[in-house]
């Protein structure tokens, strides 16, 4: 239950960040208007999915070690830059996917404990 929960508030942060993304993407070339902003359904998106993200994490750290809990959050990176590749067509080079392999093995490890 513990890796679903921590699961959870990985993908539920990442919607957050990719919520920020395409909110600010929208928002090129218009005025920059606070209340037109306020408005954006991107923006609303990633604040309650970083607020459910936020709730769940606080249920991971009932539940286990914040020294495994949170190395775990590091998925995030992978995921982003996954969607960051994939999805907006960003150049990703060989030392960052270098870096997500590191990522990857270090979760795999650490996962071997919780």
């Amino acid at each position: 239950m513990s890796l679903l929960l921590l699961l959870a508030a990985c993908l539920l942060t990442c919607l957050g960040q990719i919520a920020q993304k395409y909110a600010v993407e929208s928002w090129r070339g218009q005025a920059s208007n606070l209340s037109t902003k306020l408005r954006s359904p991107w923006l609303w998106l990633a604040l309650v999915s970083l607020g459910l993200g936020l709730l769940v994490w606080l249920l991971v750290l009932q539940r286990l070690e914040v020294g495994i809990a949170y190395p775990m959050l590091s998925l995030n990176f992978v995921l982003i830059t996954l969607v960051a590749r994939f999805v907006f067509q960003e150049t990703v080079d060989s030392r960052h996917w270098l870096g997500v392999a590191l990522v990857i093995g270090g979760v795999a490890l650490l996962g071997q404990h919780a």
